[in-house]
């Protein structure tokens, strides 16, 4: 397993993602760029407290084997209309946006050159509640395209795995950092967001998407 260590440097400016270097994380089949100082220090606190307390977290609900299960995670889905997102055997109509996510949008935008039209969100509230092996692979969402994710709270693992080979690559994902993954990575790769009981802290994550517009 190869584990990377953020150390990209980064320049403030005044609550815009900022003009950073980054790290391409991956040696092939994909790409994942990590930028470790997205947010300036002095906002995330502030942006934390209002994503936590102003959107419409729900418990998440996933069909494992046939069962329903509802997990200690929450979850919210918010777009541009006509936008649905179906994962788990269950369909996602997106929110309208919050002002709060417009800005974090535009300041995404600011860094990957990409134009999204949804956001997942996912609030974990400490370090056991995780995420499985798995790829962003639904048909809703554009294939080979930019999803930027954003993280706020407690820094938190982050692992690959190649589909062939089974090499592993981990990094730690900062307060404040910003992975965007696009190319043939969901092809290729597995990620995943592992158990750890020494964390405390709540994390709140926003994954930016590119999706196909829903034919009702």
């Amino acid at each position: 397993m190869i584990f990377v260590k953020g150390n990209v440097k980064t320049e403030k400016s005044n609550f815009n993602l900022m003009n950073t270097n980054m790290t391409n994380l991956l040696h092939q089949d994909g790409i994942a760029l990590y930028y470790e100082k997205a947010i300036p220090e002095n906002k995330i606190n502030q942006i934390f407290d209002e994503l936590l307390n102003h959107i419409s977290w729900e418990n998440e609900r996933v069909v494992m084997f046939g069962k329903e299960i509802i997990t200690k995670r929450k979850v919210a889905f918010y777009s541009d209309p006509s936008i649905a997102y179906t994962y788990s055997s269950r369909t996602k109509i997106g929110l309208p946006w919050k002002e709060t996510l417009i800005i974090l949008k535009n300041m995404v935008e600011s860094i990957t050159n990409e134009k999204y039209n949804a956001c997942l969100l996912n609030l974990y509230h400490n370090g056991e509640e995780a995420m499985g092996w798995h790829c962003d692979n639904e048909k809703e969402i554009v294939t080979n395209s930019s999803i930027a994710s954003l993280s706020i709270g407690a820094s938190r693992k982050f692992s690959f795995k190649h589909k062939v080979t089974k090499e592993t690559i981990s990094i730690q994902l900062e307060n404040g950092s910003l992975l965007e993954m696009k190319g043939t990575i969901q092809a290729n790769w597995w990620h995943s967001l592992p158990k750890s009981k020494k964390i405390t802290e709540s994390r709140i994550n926003l994954t930016f998407r590119q999706m196909h517009p829903h034919r009702y």
